[in-house]
Order: C-alpha cells, then structure tokens, then sequence
C-alpha cells in the first residue's frame, strides 16, 4: 500500500489516513532515550505498543475519557483522528523517579503524598524543558481553560490506570500524555492523543519492584523484549504468534 508520509517521530510514523481527518500511526521498534543521545532496536516493541496503547486508549473511551483512536488496523498500525497536538507534555508522578528524584535529592522510589502533575514544554532542540502555567499561557501554547480540562483529565486517567494497572501487579510510577485539538466543524474538544505504553510509562513489579518499561534500555538492565512482553502477558494483549514483524507501507514521494 503507497501512503503520504505526513510526520515521522522517534517511535512512530503518521500517514495520511483513507477518509478525511484520518490520520494511520505506524509503530516502529526504534527505542531512545535522554532526548536522542542514545538510540537503538527493541525487537517487536511496536508490535506489542500498538497493543498495549490500543487496549488502554479503548478502556480509557469506555469510561468517558476521549481519546484519538479509532481502531487498530493490523500488528503495527492504528486508525486515529486527526489532531492538533498541544506542544505540552504532561507527566503525572506517584513515585520519585528518574529526573524527578535527581531534582529534588529524594531516593528512587520514594512514594509521593499525592500526585504530582509537571508540564513539559515539547521541544526535541530545547531538552523539553520543565515548564509553568505561566510560561504555557504566556506563549500561547494553551490558555487557562485548556491547562485546567489537561489536569483534571490526566488525573482521571491516573486513578484509571493506577487501579487497572495494580491488578496485573504492576505499580504506575509515573506517565507521559499529550492532548490533541480535535475540530469537528467549528467545536474544538481537547483529546488524548499519541499513545499510552511502556515507552511513556514507568512500570513497577509491585512484588519484586523489577522494572518493567523503557527503563530497562534506558538504564542498560537488559530484558527489555521480555519486560515489553510480561507488561502485554498481564494485560491480556500479548499477540499469539508473539510479537512478529509486517512491512510497513511504501512512502510516497
């Protein structure tokens, strides 16, 4: 199939979708980490996202949390809405980890006394630097209404995913979301968009405390396939033939 290559990301490739405002997003086995300085292959890891964002992008519909996916195409590939992405990253902390605990001295794992939302201006060049309300709205990147519905949705899906996560023994650590503008004719709804995976989780063994996402290939643990994997297993959405591979469609020039 020759499609209209519209964007390629670090994990993902977007192509014109088959009806208008359609966007198809191609998951890629790519891995980085530390905004690019350090890049590799996790094999089948687009095959096994695809299914872990599918399975909770659906719940997260079910339970009256928009988001942009439609469907799932195929082992590599979902159907979204065409969407306006928010240049604000918003990660919600229930643990100290990573760069959080690093700023503020605290131990890695140290719980939090409640969570604890940051926002993230998004921008390769620039590190994606911590940001304010104040810098977000001053630049005109979102308006006050828009931070408002972003927080209360994040920690919606925070009690969401925290409960359903805690049931295949695993503790949500902390997670990445982006937002999207969705126009349907002159409306604009704020959505979720891009994906919800190990790649923008952290993922804790709640027995063993075994890290189960991205940080394996950040940090050098190895089993990251296998941790990809345990994470699917859990959820119910490991693919039968196992994380094989499909070719990707040819790019239009």
């Amino acid at each position: 199939m020759r499609r209209r290559r519209l964007y390629e990301g670090k994990g993902k490739v977007l192509f014109e979708g088959p009806e208008p405002g359609t966007v198809v997003q191609y998951f890629k086995d790519d891995a980085t980490a530390f905004n690019g300085e350090k890049t590799g292959t996790i094999t089948g890891k687009g095959v096994l996202n695809n299914r872990i964002s599918e399975f909770l992008l659906s719940r997260l519909n079910d339970v009256g949390i928009p988001t942009h996916f439609i469907r799932r195409l195929n082992m590599r590939e979902q159907l979204v809405r065409e969407v306006e992405i928010v240049p604000v990253e918003v990660v919600v902390r229930n643990v100290a980890a990573g760069s959080f605990a690093k700023r503020f001295g605290v131990e890695d794992g140290t719980p939090l006394p409640r969570a604890i939302v940051e926002w993230y201006y998004k921008s390769d060049a620039l590190n994606d630097p911590l940001v304010t309300e104040e810098h977000i709205t001053s630049f005109g990147w979102a308006t006050p209404q828009d931070l408002d519905e972003m927080m209360q949705v994040a920690l919606r899906v925070n009690d969401f995913l925290s409960g359903l996560f805690i049931g295949c023994g695993l503790r949500l650590v902390d997670f990445k979301l982006e937002f999207g503008r969705l126009w349907e004719d002159e409306d604009m709804r704020l959505v979720l968009a891009d994906e919800i995976s190990p790649d923008s989780c952290r993922l804790w063994d709640v027995e063993s405390g075994e890290r189960m996402d991205k940080d394996r290939f950040r940090k050098d643990l190895g089993g990251v396939e296998e941790a990809y994997q345990e994470v699917a297993r859990r959820l119910g959405v490991l693919p039968e033939a196992g994380p094989t591979d499909i070719q990707g469609p040819t790019v239009m020039q």
